[in-house]
């Protein structure tokens, strides 16, 4: 048993101020530190620095570890411009990034506080690294291919890599799952068979969805950049399906749709009906152009993410998180911050099915703890200082076992 003591405490109903949390790997008890340590004599206690505050470990729903070697080599801009370019240095980048770069890049996360991440993989190089972290991993196995002459081919590559995420080692800490890459590049034969899949083993689900205006275009009328993008690759002039069709292939099972920013209000309304969530990646979506998801406006439940390294500098949520309060002007700045914080804790915990996200009794003890420069003079504004002055967290305990 341990007790970890902050001066405040981020839970379900707010900051609450001198308290503590009794823990094994599980949350065990909330309380002062004076009941707890009289009733568990035996804990080991753990004192905060001062000016802290202990926060549910933070989860990052959708990062690309893949291309965790690019700096200047992909072109930001605009949407086409960037795939033009990841098709050019694909194979350089994917070669450059081993297995020591991609922990280096999941260490940098738990820096930063997260615990918990959701690896989207297109061909299950990161799995050893995956299972290798600390970190909780919800490792979703990306199925890509839109000729449907290779369909046999890829989706029995696609049944390979689902496999070895379910074989992987329980204390991996590893939960399976899938992810269709986007409408123009995903046959509907497989979309169908991999949502399926999901639905059987009752697996997280998520897709890139209406990115950029450059992917709408093509899907409604089979013009625009897309169309030279398409003839020059893969010799095809026609999407292989609508907006509609691809929304209506996820009806029966609740997706956790990346991006979105091109969506219209019907088609938000349609995915909220449906139970379907947004992962949000303001960073991302400013770097290719491809415009700003309107949160305010927003009836689904999200999760705010980095995506990978193919369109971000960083793996930092806290970065992430200073760019949605800048990006998101229109709303007040301390009830924006509270939002977001909810989406990288108790909102993207409940979006992917895991126990953790909260710091309630039963819940996995798992937290990261930030230190402000100087105790808060309001406290009502305890979630804008958490983000703005932290880089770096000062301690991380996954599973009652500190790694930070």
């Amino acid at each position: 048993m341990k007790i970890i003591h902050a001066d405040f405490i981020y839970t379900p109903d707010g900051f609450i101020k001198n308290s503590a949390v009794a823990f094994t790997g599980t949350i065990e008890e909330i309380g002062t530190l004076e009941v707890l340590e009289t009733k568990y004599t035996e804990a080991e206690i753990i004192y905060t620095p001062a000016h802290s505050v202990l926060f549910p470990g933070l989860i990052n729903t959708h990062v690309h570890l893949e291309f965790s070697a690019n700096k200047t080599s992909l072109a930001y801009g605009s949407f086409n411009s960037w795939l033009d370019s990841v098709i050019e240095h694909r194979d350089d980048l994917m070669g450059a990034c081993d297995n020591a770069m991609m922990m280096h890049e999941c260490e940098e996360m738990m820096r930063s506080g997260i615990t918990t991440f959701g690896a989207i993989s297109s061909f299950g190089n990161e799995l050893e690294v995956c299972e290798k972290t600390p970190q909780r991993v919800v490792f979703f196995n990306e199925l890509i291919g839109s000729n449907a002459m290779y369909a046999d081919m890829l989706y029995g590559d696609f049944e390979d890599r689902v496999r070895a995420s379910q074989s992987c080692d329980p204390g991996s800490r590893i939960t399976p799952a899938v992810a269709i890459h986007a409408p123009y590049s995903v046959h509907p034969i497989l979309l169908q068979k991999a949502v399926n899949v999901a639905k059987k083993n009752q697996m997280p689900l998520s897709a890139h969805f209406l990115e950029s205006q450059e992917e709408r275009e093509w899907l409604e009328s089979n013009e625009g950049t897309f169309k030279a993008f398409f003839r020059k690759y893969f010799n095809t002039s026609t999407s292989v399906t609508t907006i509609e069709e691809f929304m209506h292939a996820f009806d029966t099972y609740p997706t956790h749709f990346a991006h979105c920013v091109q969506a219209t209000p019907e088609e938000l309304d349609y995915l909220h009906r449906k139970g379907h969530s947004i992962a949000h990646c303001p960073r991302s979506n400013r770097y290719l152009g491809c415009g700003r998801l309107a949160i305010e406006d927003l009836a689904l439940p999200f999760s705010v993410a980095t995506d990978g390294l193919s369109s971000n500098d960083s793996l930092n949520i806290f970065d992430e998180l200073r760019a949605a309060i800048m990006l998101h002007n229109d709303i007040p700045i301390q009830e924006l911050s509270l939002q977001l914080l909810r989406a990288v804790t108790a909102d993207a915990a409940e979006l992917l099915g895991l126990n953790c996200g909260k710091i309630e009794v039963g819940r996995f003890a798992d937290f990261a703890v930030i230190t402000l420069p100087e105790a808060p003079v309001r406290e009502e504004e305890l979630a804008l200082w958490s983000i703005l002055h932290t880089k770096k967290v000062s301690q991380v305990y996954i599973e009652g076992e500190q790694y930070v």
